[in-house]
């Protein structure tokens, strides 16, 4: 077989100049791509919200002193005593918290309700139906010796009515009815995996999800895991293991369910869809193959929501143009590959001919 004469070698580098310019333009495209997809999960975030997040003289905001009302209108429950005593900050009371509910040094962490925010009402409404009432008032506390304290029985199983949590409701004249959940995060099965980079909420690097094309779903808006905000204490607040709220308590109440846009375009990624999904206007896959169906639920109590409308649709336009740019960027790099592509066809059946 004959060597390539000089004119062959040329046209060899200039294939190869070609398919190598084809390559980092198709990276360029893929990285754009996914730019722009990180901003549409972040344009979800920034729905219009209805402006509860004004803050008082004292510093709490509205929504979160909403919030603590809606949670003492039931009367009967554990979390209602709980903020009840946490208001009345008598020395009696402040005393019998720190030694009957804080013996154990790490102590009761919240009220699942009080402890994240989201950015948006209606996405607050959606993940706290998908929750339930009962979960939204669970008791959170870091340890088991927290959970241990706030229930004591007598050689008969029966709860002993001057102990614990108990006897601080009858020191003020109120009881509570029924059962309650307590949440032990030291026992939760934590996220195992990284964390954004450069996120100051830590918010989970999960995987997007995947059709079996290979492509996320284009309405897919982010893990309801990573909506949950945290204020600067609740961050801090970690298990001996170092986990923090968002890897325990949220990652074992949201695991990996999914937020759409849309109800029908939640349907159409029913593929990638395995612990469940919420649609934005009310949609609810409790998990994969179960459905739930009929009118939406009027929230007792949700989480707050963080900012209001106007700030929050300034946001929502600032990501809507990036969007628009890097879509303009992607479109420009894509017509450049086409031209790529037309140049290394010609130089191979230019070099088809040669030989």
């Amino acid at each position: 077989m004959s060597r390539p004469n000089h004119h062959q070698q040329q046209i060899n580098l200039e294939i190869k100049r070609h398919e190598d310019n084809i390559k980092f333009l198709q990276s360029e495209i893929n990285r754009l791509s996914e730019s722009i997809l990180d901003l549409q999960v972040s344009l979800g975030k920034h729905l219009p919200a209805n402006g509860t997040g004004t803050t008082n003289e004292s510093g709490t905001t509205l929504a979160e002193k909403d919030e603590t009302e809606q949670i003492l209108r039931h009367e009967k429950s554990a979390a209602s005593l709980l903020c009840r005593l946490n208001l009345l900050k008598s020395p009696h009371t402040t005393q019998a918290l720190n030694l009957a509910l804080t013996k154990d040094v790490l102590g009761i962490v919240g009220i699942v309700a009080t402890l994240g925010r989201v950015d948006d009402d209606n996405l607050s409404r959606l993940l706290s139906e998908y929750l339930g009432l009962e979960t939204m008032l669970a008791i959170v506390c870091r340890t088991y010796e927290g959970v241990k304290v706030l229930e004591k029985y007598d050689a008969d199983g029966t709860i002993i009515s001057t102990a614990g949590i108990h006897g601080l409701g009858s020191s003020i004249g109120k009881s509570i009815k029924g059962r309650f959940l307590v949440i032990c995060l030291e026992d939760l099965s934590p996220y195992v995996g990284g964390f954004v980079a450069d996120d100051p909420q830590r918010k989970l690097s999960l995987p997007k999800p995947k059709l079996p094309n290979g492509e996320c779903p284009p309405a897919f808006l982010d893990y309801a895991v990573n909506t949950i905000n945290l204020d600067d204490k609740n961050l801090d607040c970690l298990t001996s293991g170092g986990h923090g709220l968002r890897e325990t308590l949220f990652y074992s109440l949201f695991s990996r369910l999914q937020i759409y846009r849309t109800r029908a375009e939640m349907h159409l990624a029913l593929p990638c869809i395995n612990d469940g999904a919420l649609s934005l206007d009310g949609g609810v896959i409790k998990k994969s193959g179960v459905f739930i169906l009929g009118s939406r639920k009027d929230i007792e109590v949700k989480f707050p929501a963080t900012s209001g409308e106007s700030s929050m649709s300034a946001k929502y336009l600032e990501t809507e143009d990036m969007i628009k740019k890097l879509k303009w960027e992607r479109s420009h790099v894509t017509e450049d590959m086409q031209r790529e592509q037309e140049l290394l066809d010609f130089a191979k059946a230019n070099f088809t001919r040669q030989v």
